[in-house]
């Protein structure tokens, strides 16, 4: 004789599924939270270049680029020219890291190719 097998709790209707999995209102995802404090980082390229040009920034001057590539994000840019005081930087607004910089020498003279937006301090 084969009898069918009972679940032992009783099952979840869908709606209720869905009630226990929906975030609560006001709350704030976990991948929200990372991206608000992920901060700038510097490429091992970019860090090697900062030093070679002699490129310093100041603690208030990096922290006004690390809020505008924020808000770049925000408005969906990707890779950005960041130019502060005729040095420029390119940076990974997605991945939140700088990839290269350079001095107003050589920052002149350059096309910038594949940024879709400039920040300008």
């Amino acid at each position: 004789m084969v009898r069918p097998i009972q679940p032992i709790v009783p099952p979840i209707s869908q709606e209720q599924h869905i009630q226990k999995a929906a975030p609560k209102k006001g709350a704030i995802s976990f991948r929200d939270i990372l991206q608000n404090q992920q901060e700038l980082t510097i490429s091992k390229h970019a860090a090697e270049r900062m030093q070679e040009r002699n490129i310093q920034l100041s603690n208030q001057e990096w922290q006004s680029i690390q809020e505008k590539v924020k808000e770049a994000k925000q408005k969906g840019v990707k890779d950005a020219l960041v130019v502060i005081d005729g040095n420029a930087m390119v940076v990974s607004v997605k991945n939140n890291t700088v990839i290269t910089a350079l001095n107003q020498s050589e920052a002149d003279k350059k096309v910038f190719t594949n940024i879709d937006g400039t920040i300008l301090l």
